[in-house]
């Protein structure tokens, strides 16, 4: 029988093309809710054409919109709103996998319902750990919860290494490597003239606009860095970052014998997207074949820790522990939305986040609503910072 599949963030890029690699193994798979912030639209399309028993928007109104579209179309799809409609199909008794791909800090409840129901998750929301590090972790264990990384980093730390896992494997170092972005390279003078359109467009990835950003920033390398210690179970000191432009190796494993074990491949979300679907088996994802006769060089350099402190700031919310990877997160939403909407300069991301850091103490991180108040409370101050960078630009 098909698997059946909830898929948190079916519209954005990494639920689009998890649906298109669905498409091609129709025999094995089945969706049974697909779930969106917005866009109904798009929504919309992938209801006729999966015919899902739910489909969820976070909003009440776009929900109505599609609620009536699908109707005029004959779609027997219920269409459901808000976040407790989110968990309800994550943790769904029918649902066999919960591809978790929503952005942001939205995803975590969704996340960690699928968890609790003791589901195979495919985690692309790297805030789900980065938000509550060891409750999730915790909440694996406990539920017996199946997670398997689908970012394209750790997916390639993941069939790197060992079966018996970092501590007893051998395992000297995680490498995640980083592409650079588009702004590898840049001079100071340059980073204060970037604008949102350069911004997004990445130099080898297809993928939304926050997380355009955040590679720009190499935030998306520091949330990377995170998510890794807390999947592999490795203190922050045993992971290092490599900034490599072709974005072929995806990421390395270092043993302590001097062996590096590295996962090779055309960049292409589609490659880990159907690891993580089949795994333990292997099946076609659609992506195109590396071709390394082609490749005329690899390179790798050290990040710029000064123009782009963003790894630098994880590696500190990390020594510092309880709620400072979340209050890390939510100011980084809030300065890269800015961002975007033209209010916040590039190089304001790194004010924002810094100074959010430095006002809100961390808290223990004991219980989920206290790591939700802390993001609450980290978005609040990031915002009063953003507000207070728009007098001055003034």
């Amino acid at each position: 029988m098909a698997q059946q599949i909830t898929l948190l963030g079916s519209t954005g890029s990494i639920g689009t093309q998890t649906l298109m690699v669905m498409a091609a193994h129709p025999e094995r798979y089945a969706v049974f809710a697909l779930v969106a912030g917005a866009n109904w639209r798009l929504l919309a399309d992938q209801c006729l054409l999966w015919r899902p028993v739910y489909a969820v928007l976070a909003d009440e109104t776009e929900a109505q919109q599609l609620r009536d579209y699908l109707a005029s179309k004959g779609s027997r799809t219920e269409v459901l709103s808000g976040l407790a409609a989110m968990e309800q199909v994550a943790g769904a008794s029918a649902v066999d996998i919960v591809v978790a791909a929503i952005v942001g800090a939205v995803g975590v409840r969704p996340t960690l319902a699928a968890v609790k129901a003791s589901k195979r998750v495919l985690l692309a929301n790297k805030e789900a750990l980065v938000v509550t590090g060891q409750l999730f972790m915790d909440a694996v264990c406990e539920h017996g919860a199946e997670l398997i990384p689908l970012d394209s980093e750790h997916n390639a730390i993941f069939q790197c290494l060992p079966k018996n896992g970092v501590q007893q494997g051998g395992v000297s170092h995680l490498w995640l490597t980083a592409s650079g972005g588009p702004f590898r390279g840049f001079s100071a003078e340059q980073l204060a003239t970037v604008t949102p359109a350069m911004a997004v467009k990445h130099p080898n990835w297809s993928m939304g606009q926050k997380i355009s950003v955040d590679s720009a920033s190499l935030m998306n390398k520091g949330l990377e860095l995170i998510e890794a210690c807390w999947l592999f179970a490795v203190p922050h000191e045993q992971v290092e970052v490599l900034v490599h432009p072709e974005s072929v190796v995806h990421s390395m494993v270092e043993y302590v014998d001097g062996s590096v074990l590295a996962q090779l491949g055309s960049p292409d979300m589609r490659t880990p997207i159907a690891h993580a679907l089949a795994w333990p088996e292997r099946m076609g994802s659609g992506a195109p074949r590396l071709q390394l006769a082609k490749l005329a060089a690899l390179h790798f350099e050290e990040p710029n820790h000064t123009l782009f402190p963003s790894l630098m700031l994880a590696r500190a919310a990390l020594a510092e522990g309880g709620t400072a990877t979340a209050i890390l997160n939510a100011a980084n939403e809030e300065a890269v939305a800015a961002f975007l909407q033209g209010t916040l300069t590039f190089q304001g991301i790194f004010h924002v986040v810094t100074e959010t850091l430095n006002k809100i103490a961390s808290q223990p991180a004991k219980e989920l609503e206290v790591v939700m108040l802390a993001d609450s409370e980290a978005r609040r101050c990031a915002r009063g910072l953003i507000h207070a960078e728009e007098r001055r630009s003034c």
